[in-house]
């Protein structure tokens, strides 16, 4: 029972919104300013069956998570190096909190003087990324209890059983984390790089020239999917994750 109170939450409290914003869209009585939901659904299926739909969609989405798994990728190696050697730590701890702190636009704007607009998302996905794995990793690192590191020293394991035993549980969780917190981050990241440069077959192109012809239908349309993109990928890391669990369980069960 308790596995299907949770999606019904859920469902109401969808419907609840829907309604609301029904509500407010017949109160506005404006499609121009405010859109109802059957008309952005309407306008978002019929988009769908445009081929250019979903090549826009692809384009957007491969610049966009290339982009976050180089920055997952170089993020975590990153910790791992800092963790290790505290004179990285000091090298790159005040770059990456600069970044951290800079504001998405001036990154673009920065970029773009030395990167082509079509690969600009990718590039600020990245640099928007590396920083909160960076931190969430270490944090996971340092988490390592250091008794069981102890023993391990003192059986004399070798550094991958270390690593496997002690470390990969000690960071999972925080790595699950960041990857959760970058999701949101990577999409409004990229579509903010879209937005701003206008790089051809993209999202951000899409938004840019709806909110330019005052289409706000189109404009509540692609937003939809750049929603509908980021929880449909969210969803599948979590399913990928939880699998890999499985599997550890399962494999740690056997030996």
């Amino acid at each position: 029972m308790k596995g299907w109170r949770l999606p019904a939450k859920r469902i109401l409290a969808l419907a609840f919104w829907l309604g609301v914003w029904a509500l407010l869209a017949m109160a506005v009585d404006r499609e121009l300013l405010l859109p109802g939901p059957a008309v952005v659904a309407r306008r978002l299926v019929a988009l769908a069956g445009k081929a250019s739909f979903w090549r826009t969609t692809a384009v957007s989405l491969l610049r966009i998570v290339c982009g976050a798994v180089l920055g997952v990728a170089a993020g975590t190696l990153l910790a791992a190096g800092t963790d290790r050697y505290s004179l990285l730590d000091a090298l790159f701890a005040p770059l990456l909190t600069v970044i951290r702190a800079t504001p998405v636009a001036s990154f673009i704007l920065l970029v773009l003087i030395w990167v082509g607009r079509d690969i600009l998302p990718c590039v600020i996905v990245f640099l928007m990324v590396l920083p909160v794995v960076w931190a969430n990793v270490s944090a996971g690192l340092r988490s390592a209890d250091e008794r069981l590191l102890e023993v391990a020293r003192v059986y004399g394991f070798s550094r991958w059983k270390r690593t496997k035993l002690i470390y990969v549980p000690s960071v999972a969780p925080y790595f699950l984390s960041a990857c959760r917190a970058c999701l949101g981050l990577a999409w409004k990241s990229g579509v903010a790089a879209e937005v701003l440069t206008v790089p051809a077959r993209s999202i951000g192109r899409e938004l840019y020239e709806a909110k330019l012809y005052l289409d706000t239908a189109d404009l509540f349309a692609w937003t939809a999917v750049v929603v509908l993109c980021s929880l449909l990928i969210e969803n599948l890391l979590d399913a990928g994750f939880a699998r890999l669990g499985r599997h550890r369980r399962m494999g740690g069960g056997e030996s």
